[in-house]
């Protein structure tokens, strides 16, 4: 297995459910209809030379894949890595859940590194803007939105 890239940043959100609603949100936010596996984003996996190119398989389940994501471990109900690759950059991304007394918290670790000029411009336009965050905490709020109306924490 290669060397995790460098820490880039984490969020997390507390979810008002158990860990198993979390993670059934996890899997129809990262894999069923209206879902980020659904979004088009193959597109911009294209424009970016993103490896893997396409879907497949179940989703969270590993080995499964997402257009510049492959799941590369899965521990249901506690833990996702994704890793992944394009021309500028090689990354993984952990979301992690852990139950707390009245729900559960969401985590979200981002490890990238970005080779070369063009990376370091990628860098910027990407991590410096703050556009990952924004997007990175969309899905955790996605996420938590679809966990706490099926699931709510007991």
């Amino acid at each position: 297995m290669p060397e995790e890239p460098p820490f880039i940043d984490e969020h997390t959100v507390f979810v008002k459910a158990s860990s198993a609603a979390v993670w059934r949100a996890l899997v129809r936010v990262y894999g069923g209809r209206g879902s980020v596996r659904s979004s088009g984003i193959e597109v911009y996996g294209h424009l970016v030379g993103a490896e893997p190119r396409r879907c497949s398989g179940e989703p969270l389940a590993e080995g499964s894949t997402l257009p510049g994501f492959e799941v590369a471990e899965s521990v249901p109900g506690r833990l996702v890595r994704f890793t992944g690759r394009h021309r500028f950059s090689r990354y993984a991304l952990v979301l992690a859940l852990e139950e707390r007394n009245g729900g559960t918290v969401l985590g979200a670790r981002t490890y990238a590194e970005f080779p070369g000029p063009a990376g370091r411009a990628y860098r910027r336009l990407v991590i410096a803007s703050g556009a990952h965050a924004a997007l990175l905490t969309r899905h955790l709020h996605a996420v938590r939105r679809r966990a706490e109306v099926s699931g709510p924490a007991r």
